[in-house]
């Protein structure tokens, strides 16, 4: 039986044009290789699973590549490449700072720096998780961080910057890393689905990235679990959201659509049908101002770039946008923000999310009121 390969190490990119979602950071470094322009300190920083480490180890396999390619990338062809990839390169060590983060652990590592590298021009030395060194760890890195040789170049990688004393700052060439968008997880993951010859729908690759968070790592673990789940050659949209137990955004169609009839028996009816599902109140009511935030978003032909939709649902946020008022989303915000602020001081949870719904069933016809009662004195004055 053939060992399962988790897609985030199967689909690990190998050059620079194949890391998603990071084009400013492999812009510059490619330039800086291409202008022999390279810091001998870089600091890569940014959220989880968004690509700092595998970056660093793109730049180390690249700056000793034999034969760079036109466009500055790595052959993968000569020896040093073949070394890198198969983890048996002498020019690139790894360190884990989160347990190996004493002084001596450090001192071991200057003392390697001394050595030059028998076979080609650079040692490259990652650190990751950086900012997990003692105080006395990063002191006794200082000297040899500002004054390596000139064959060693480090790479710091961590989530936490604000944790890396200001020396070392002052030292690094720094890199933030941005969360990667919706979209281009999702087509990273429709691009992975393809290759492993897994047909999927378009909602579900787009669910499982917004459930990621901007981490790409997350986005697919997540993918590898529903394929599992599935037990087939599909992925639906169906049994990611029963598998990840997200609650569908018909719901919140069904309960938009039932307080612009100032239905109260229906929204209530609705919610008591989301509660029996087993999901929880908070996460129904902040998801319910998410839904209400996106349909104010399609009311401006500017802001709707911020719908991070797919095209099928985009139509019908566009559609139930224009039933709703602006006056009547942005009172129902506020609403849905005041019973998610207070929710888990309530002794009676379900109470205040219901006295929430029913608050929103007659925002309408407040404002109707308020309206009428503005022209009334209007007319006096």
């Amino acid at each position: 039986m053939e060992n399962f390969v988790v897609s985030a190490r199967k689909y690990r990119p190998s050059n620079f044009k194949s890391v998603v979602g990071q084009s400013h950071i492999t812009t510059t470094l490619k330039n800086a290789i291409k202008n022999n322009h390279l810091a001998q300190a870089f600091l890569f920083c940014g959220p989880r699973g968004v690509g700092k480490t595998t970056c660093a180890r793109i730049l180390a396999k690249t700056i000793n590549c034999e034969n760079l390619t036109a466009d500055f990338e790595a052959c993968n062809t000569c020896d040093s490449c073949k070394a890198f990839n198969n983890n048996a390169s002498f020019n690139v060590h790894e360190l884990d700072a989160a347990s190996n983060n004493s002084v001596d652990d450090i001192r071991n590592l200057v003392e390697q720096v001394r050595y030059a590298p028998q076979q080609g021009q650079y040692k490259v030395y990652i650190i990751d998780e950086v900012h997990m060194l003692s105080n006395q760890a990063f002191n006794a890195f200082l000297k040899t961080l500002e004054e390596p040789p000139k064959y060693a170049i480090f790479i710091l990688a961590t989530t936490e910057k604000h944790k890396i004393i200001p020396t070392i700052l002052s030292r690094c060439q720094i890199f933030d890393f941005n969360r990667i968008q919706i979209k281009d997880i999702a087509d990273h993951l429709k691009y992975i689905a393809g290759e492993e010859k897994i047909e999927s729908e378009e909602e579900a690759l787009r669910l499982i990235a917004t459930k990621a968070d901007g981490a790409l790592r997350d986005a697919l673990s997540i993918f590898d679990l529903i394929v599992t789940y599935s037990a087939g050659n599909k992925l639906t949209y169906q049994e990611t959201i029963s598998n990840l137990h997200i609650l569908d955004y018909d719901y919140y169609f069904k309960v938009v659509d039932a307080l612009l009839e100032e239905s109260i028996s229906k929204v209530l009816m609705i919610f008591d049908e989301i509660l029996k599902k087993g999901f929880d109140g908070h996460n129904f009511i902040v998801g319910l101002n998410e839904h209400l935030r996106d349909l104010m978003v399609c009311k401006d032909s500017e802001t709707i770039e911020l719908l991070e939709v797919s095209e099928s649902a985009k139509e019908r946020y566009l559609q139930q946008s224009q039933d709703a008022s602006l006056s009547f989303l942005l009172t129902a915000m506020n609403i849905c923000n005041q019973c998610d602020i207070h929710y888990k001081a309530s002794k009676n949870q379900r109470l205040h999310v219901e006295l929430a719904l029913m608050k929103l069933a007659k925002v309408n016809q407040a404002i109707s009121l308020a309206a009428l009662a503005q022209e009334e004195s209007k007319k006096k004055a």
